[in-house]
């Protein structure tokens, strides 16, 4: 990744991270199945833009290590934007990267400049899936109980780069070979078994006023498009965007899609959009 590699130390981990640009900080908390490397394209255009982006690998995830010791990622976040000298930031998240995000904002609400929460996993959210999508839960189960861990990755990636209701194989090339590679390495990665539990966040949705981007793919999980509509109906402050023929890992698959868009919700918080009206 083009950037400054960085490195954090926190209650028995250090955390790898990458920075790069200077101006307002947007942090890039990634997905479940990803690590930072999931930002590259997003972070680029954001630290060209004028911003600094911020990315880093959450314990169990690419290039950072852990002890098995009890911890909460909402602490390790305070502990990255402290080792970084930021107070408040955008933070832009995908699936768990997201359910992190609000959380962080939930519990700092005046340290979170904007949201934008993509495919988002909501803490205490229902998740109800088809049976088509069980099909796939299923052969997902099957191949971690048989410890095949290439199946695993390969029935992950129809899971969520491809869509749970799309063919196997829908996204092929590069998007395909980093996620394979990302999820290949937290797969292998030792288990961390006490991760803390954080406090159910989907009944109080309503109660975050952040400046708030939601997107989501429309070959998504049913129950997080549903989830989707949800949040876009109960969050005071929040846009919503369906990307058509995109899965769960837009900022891979379709970072033309996703830059335009994160860019755009940046000129608006930081004031640029009403500047450039002015001037017309």
């Amino acid at each position: 990744m083009v950037g400054t590699p960085f490195s954090v130390a926190v209650r028995g981990a250090t955390l790898a991270g990458i920075a790069a640009g200077e101006g307002l900080p947007v942090v890039f908390l990634h997905a479940g199945v990803c690590d930072k490397r999931m930002w590259q394209s997003q972070m680029d255009e954001v630290a060209e833009e004028g911003w600094e982006a911020i990315a880093y690998d959450r314990r169990g995830y690419g290039e950072s290590v852990s002890e098995d010791v009890a911890f909460n990622h909402v602490d390790d976040l305070v502990a990255v934007l402290a080792a970084r000298d930021i107070h408040a930031a955008v933070l832009v998240g995908c699936s768990m990267g997201g359910g992190l995000a609000v959380d962080f904002a939930l519990r700092y609400p005046g340290r979170v400049l904007g949201l934008v929460l993509i495919g988002t996993s909501i803490t205490g959210a229902p998740a109800e899936v088809s049976e088509v999508e069980q099909q796939l839960e299923m052969a997902e189960e099957d191949a971690f109980e048989r410890g095949d861990l290439d199946m695993l990755n390969k029935v992950q990636a129809h899971e969520w780069l491809d869509g749970p209701r799309a063919a196997n194989g829908r996204v092929g090339g590069a998007a395909r070979t980093l996620f394979l590679d990302m999820n290949g390495v937290a797969l292998r990665k030792p288990e961390l078994t006490l991760e803390e539990r954080r406090a159910d966040a989907y009944q109080r949705m309503d109660s975050i006023n952040t400046p708030t981007l939601l997107m989501v793919g429309d070959q998504d999980f049913n129950y997080l498009i549903e989830r989707h509509d949800h949040l876009s109906e109960e969050m005071p402050n929040a846009f919503a965007v369906v990307l058509e023929d995109v899965a769960h890992i837009p900022s891979i698959e379709r970072p033309d899609l996703v830059n335009p868009l994160l860019l755009q919700f940046l000129d608006a918080i930081s004031g640029d959009a009403d500047d450039e009206d002015e001037d017309e």
